[in-house]
């Protein structure tokens, strides 16, 4: 049996290129954006933090400001990021980009993770209860099948 080599090239086997981590300020998602951050530094690819902005029907319908809220949290992440990467300046090396998508959690990583051409996806454990029962994002994203998920508790 001869042994066949392909030269074209398959997405996420050269180690990646694109790490998405998603956060939404739980202290899960900051660890695991934490966690990509380190894995994006040893393989020197690009860290792309992603925010989704909830579209959060249900409390705009009580009167809820959930898109400056939502605009808020996303600040306050990206400020956080800063902070920590400006702490590293001149110890790591570390490229990286905060986007921000609106939809829900799931849907809202799938198209980050699709449009950022990701070879590898990080997010929290879940810490809702219900998520148990449901399905949390993170197992959602597993089962979808389109990436390497890590899932850092």
């Amino acid at each position: 049996m001869t042994e066949q080599h392909s030269s074209a090239f398959e997405r996420g086997t050269d180690g990646p290129k694109v790490i998405v981590a998603g956060v939404d300020g739980s202290d899960s998602s900051l660890r695991a954006a934490a966690y990509a951050a380190g894995l994006a530094r040893r393989q020197r690819a690009l860290l792309a933090v992603v925010y989704v902005q909830p579209v959060g029907a249900a409390g705009a319908a009580l009167g809820a400001p959930v898109a400056g809220t939502t605009e808020e949290i996303a600040e306050d992440l990206v400020q956080q990021i800063r902070d920590a990467t400006e702490r590293v300046r001149g110890i790591f090396d570390l490229r990286w980009e905060f986007h921000t998508f609106r939809g829900d959690p799931y849907g809202g990583l799938v198209r980050a993770a699709d449009e950022l051409k990701a070879d590898a996806v990080v997010v929290g454990a879940s810490e809702q209860a219900g998520h148990r029962i449901v399905g949390s994002v993170a197992v959602r994203l597993v089962k979808a099948g389109r990436w390497p998920v890590t899932v850092v508790p």
